[in-house]
């Protein structure tokens, strides 16, 4: 096969791999990203003081596969392993994580900041706290690897918020315009007049029970809030029924234009204009109970403009082409048109954005954390273990090994992003 028969071969995305890997900063960040991913999915195997497998009075246990198993209900600790001590446990024979403490555990021995290279009150070389301890005697290894997995929960699954919301919005925003959705006056005034019904009936009349989920565990809250959009749409069903029968009057029945474009990008600016710390320090205020979830939600509603721009400026340019107008002249839906034909084809640069919210995510949280806002005082974050370097200057391994690690993480998404940037630019293919 000839070179230019291959070039001709090639998809679109294996082109963008092709140039990714030139970019060898960009590659290497990418594989310390699958690193990050694994440390977090497998953190309670990397940082336990509960040993793989030992030999106890005369048995074999797996103690860190029974914690786990009991942590989710499946299973009751041996009456042995109760209310045991692991750190001080006399095993027979044991095998132990890399770093033999999670990031709850409080080593009293070893309790008022001892150091990486401090001489440590330990019965075993593998019991040492190789980064050092805070104050009350927690291992910052276990700290660290912990805070990973709350690192990229919080820059995930913020960023898909944000990707579903802004991927929505840019793509009626771009696609439809202005002018190009047209609905009749009498579907346009009935559900006017009847969005102020629906929001008192599902919202402010639901107020009081809305407020108390919140207080309660994620999903209560979530349930409570489908059944108040559950109520919304009953309610926003009535008019649609209603103007079905009036729009075959000739003056109901005339199309007006709703001004998509010009909604959502307003939209942008007013949610561009809001602070999110300030938002989140006002969730704060209500809540009796912070929790890092609400972080990611807040971060996730507030972080979809940049993706919705980048949607909107690729379905002005994709809803003019050749293909498009095909669809239409076939006579497919337009929703069909946006979601299976135009969509796919505008969703590059989506990725870009996203590696570099999430870089940002990442950044927020640790700032949050770094102050003690909205995270449950037993999690153990970057940034939480910032902020105990400030009650002890001379702790210097609370301050290093977090800060590398927030820099290193940030640095490594954002050359991701530049990577998948130049790897998308039509004009360096070659």
């Amino acid at each position: 096969m000839s070179v230019e028969n291959k070039n001709l071969s090639e998809g679109y995305w294996d082109i963008v791999m092709k140039q990714f890997r030139k970019k060898k900063l960009a590659v290497w960040s990418l594989r310390f990203f699958y690193f990050m991913l694994a440390l977090a999915l497998l953190a309670d195997f990397v940082a336990n003081e509960k040993p793989y497998y030992c030999q106890y009075k005369g048995n074999t246990y797996f103690p860190l596969f029974r914690g786990i198993a009991v942590d989710y209900g499946f299973a009751n600790w041996n009456s042995e392993f109760v209310n045991a001590d692991w750190i001080n446990m006399e095993f027979e024979t044991a095998i132990f994580p890399p770093v033999t403490y999670s990031a709850t555990t409080i080593d009293i021995a070893n309790s008022q900041y001892k150091g990486p290279f401090d001489e440590q009150e330990i019965k075993s070389f593998h019991r040492k706290h190789f980064m050092g301890t805070d104050q009350i005697g927690r291992d910052v290894a276990a700290g660290m690897v912990f805070g990973t997995r709350i690192a990229l929960l919080v820059g995930v699954i913020s960023m898909a918020i944000s990707s579903i919301i802004g991927i929505f919005l840019g793509a009626i925003s771009g696609y439809f315009g202005d002018e190009r959705l047209q609905i009749s006056r009498a579907s346009l005034w009935l559900n006017v007049a009847f969005f102020f019904f629906a929001w008192y009936y599902a919202f402010q009349n639901r107020a009081y029970q809305l407020s108390d989920s919140m207080n309660g565990s994620f999903t209560v809250f979530f349930a409570q809030i489908g059944l108040s959009v559950l109520i919304f749409c009953i309610v926003m069903f009535i008019p649609n029924l209603i103007a079905f029968g009036l729009k075959r009057i000739g003056f109901l029945g005339k199309k007006v234009a709703i001004p998509l474009d010009i909604l959502v990008m307003r939209s942008i600016e007013v949610i561009n204009s809001i602070p999110i710390t300030l938002l989140i320090l006002s969730l704060v205020a209500i809540l009796k109970k912070p929790s890092i979830l609400w972080v990611m939600v807040i971060i996730g509603f507030t972080g979809w403009t940049g993706i919705a721009k980048y949607v909107r400026a690729e379905l002005l340019r994709v809803r003019n082409l050749e293909y498009i107008e095909a669809s239409q002249s076939f006579g497919f839906s337009e929703w069909r048109i946006i979601f299976k034909h135009a969509l796919p084809n505008s969703l590059s640069p989506v990725l870009i954005s996203i590696a570099f919210g999430i870089a940002g995510a990442i950044l927020v949280e640790s700032g949050l954390s770094f102050l003690g806002i909205g995270v449950q005082a037993e999690l153990q974050t970057w940034g939480k273990l910032l902020s105990q370097a400030r009650e002890e200057v001379s702790a210097w391994w609370l301050a290093i090994f977090p800060g590398v690690a927030i820099f290193i993480s940030v640095t490594v998404f954002n050359l991701i992003g530049e990577g998948l940037t130049d790897a998308m630019d039509p004009r360096l293919k070659q």
